[in-house]
């Protein structure tokens, strides 16, 4: 409670203006960072726009479902060079190709790799062994794809059968890490900080995840390993930015209760407005790779897993630090307000502060938004305390049989020496 932030907290209102009425911008309000966004303060509205986001999420996941890859639904692909003795191979020829083959197209059609290197693979559904061949056998007529001594060659074609049983077993090992996971924050932050800091940084990961599963069901992204891996990854950095806010947060609040200066909810939203900052460079630091692995994977390389791992974390990152600003903040604020230690001394700054309007407008120069002057008036107080509870000090009474000595007091044998 002692910082310099702190001390100068309360000089911008929510408005962003000082006492003086000059007006602050956006950028200086999160640099100073003196408690101008009253983000807890409007929590209501928040706790309706995330309520709305976990709604259509589920919703989606509900009514449209998952675009689930060959992994988890098994199936057949197939794998040939993109160069042929035509030229370049596409990936419009090759379901083209395929179409002609079984009369119906395939499932995906993608393009991997650059160079020499690259190739086009394709996806579908489990196929039988003599519709394998008749596709092979029609894309090697069509294409004429290129073997390794630069030749038209069948064997250049291959293909693959995926089992729906390795899909399922990365998801089931997922949920158990996912299970574990939440389980050992809870314990963490329940030693760390308090229950009630645990239980609100538990809902904002589960909302997290909730809301990045219904981006993806909404879209339409196919949900690959790769997705439920990122998956996990994602929640690690939402754990991290919801436990600096937090500190920050217990670092405000405590001795709050011997205090009258600010309530809980005001000196939980300056620490969040102390951290906002931090939160949105973090956030932006961290999207700097990802938004580089996105592009390498999918514009460079054309690389599936790369791309749905980069999806997963750009959607998860967002929603992770807005959840941690807006979300577990506010939520622990609910929480502790509901202990009656807090409303009391809620109350007990309800009354200060009117006692200091009261004064104000008696015709006292004082300002009860102003830290400083609620400051130097707790000194005041304390002052005034002080002396009240000293007892006067009066001279000592002389005895009334004792003569008082000549020049003060002092014997003239003295005066001699």
């Amino acid at each position: 409670m002692g910082t310099d932030a702190e001390a100068g907290a309360g000089k911008a209102t929510p408005s962003g203006k000082t006492p003086s009425g000059k007006k602050e911008s956006v950028f200086h309000r999160l640099y100073v960072g003196t408690g101008a966004f009253d983000i807890v303060g409007a929590r209501k509205r928040w706790y309706i726009f995330f309520a709305a986001l976990v709604l259509v999420s589920i919703l989606s996941m509900l009514i449209r479902g998952f675009n689930f890859g060959i992994e988890f639904e098994g199936g057949t692909q197939i794998q040939l060079p993109a160069h042929g003795a035509h030229g370049e191979i596409t990936t419009s020829q090759v379901t083209e190709s395929f179409t002609k083959a079984l009369g119906k197209e395939p499932s995906e059609t993608q393009s991997v790799g650059t160079g020499n290197a690259k190739t086009i693979q394709i996806r579908s559904e489990a196929l039988p062994v003599d519709q394998v061949t008749k596709v092979k056998q029609q894309l090697f007529t069509d294409l004429a794809p290129e073997g390794t001594n630069g030749q038209p060659s069948a064997q250049a074609i291959s293909d693959s059968a995926v089992s729906a049983s390795w899909g399922g077993e990365i998801s089931r090992q997922a949920l158990i890490a996912l299970a574990v996971f939440l389980v050992a924050v809870v314990i963490f932050l329940a030693i760390y900080f308090d229950t009630r800091m645990a239980a609100a940084a538990l809902i904002s990961l589960i909302h997290d995840i909730v809301v990045t599963a219904g981006v993806y069901s909404l879209v339409g992204f196919e949900v690959t390993p790769a997705t439920v891996i990122g998956l996990l990854t994602i929640l690690g950095f939402s754990l991290y930015d919801t436990v600096v806010v937090f500190d920050k947060v217990r670092e405000n609040t405590r001795g709050l209760l011997g205090l009258t200066r600010r309530t809980y909810a005001e000196a939980a939203n300056l620490a969040l407005n102390q951290t906002l900052m931090r939160s949105f460079n973090t956030a932006f630091i961290a999207l700097l790779p990802i938004l580089g692995l996105l592009i390498v994977g999918y514009v460079l390389l054309g690389s599936g897993t790369l791309q749905d791992l980069a999806l997963v974390q750009l959607t998860g990152t967002l929603v992770g630090v807005l959840s941690s600003v807006a979300l577990a903040t506010p939520l622990l604020v609910d929480f502790k307000m509901r202990e009656p230690k807090y409303q009391q001394q809620a109350q007990r700054v309800a009354a200060r502060r009117a006692k200091a309007a009261a004064r104000e407008a008696e015709g006292e120069d004082f300002d009860a938004t102003d830290d400083d002057a609620l400051a130097a008036e707790l000194r005041k107080e304390k002052a005034m305390a002080a002396a009240a509870g000293v007892p006067a000090r009066t001279p000592k009474a002389r005895p009334q049989n004792k003569p008082r000595r000549a020049g003060g007091g002092v014997s003239s044998a003295k005066r001699k020496r």
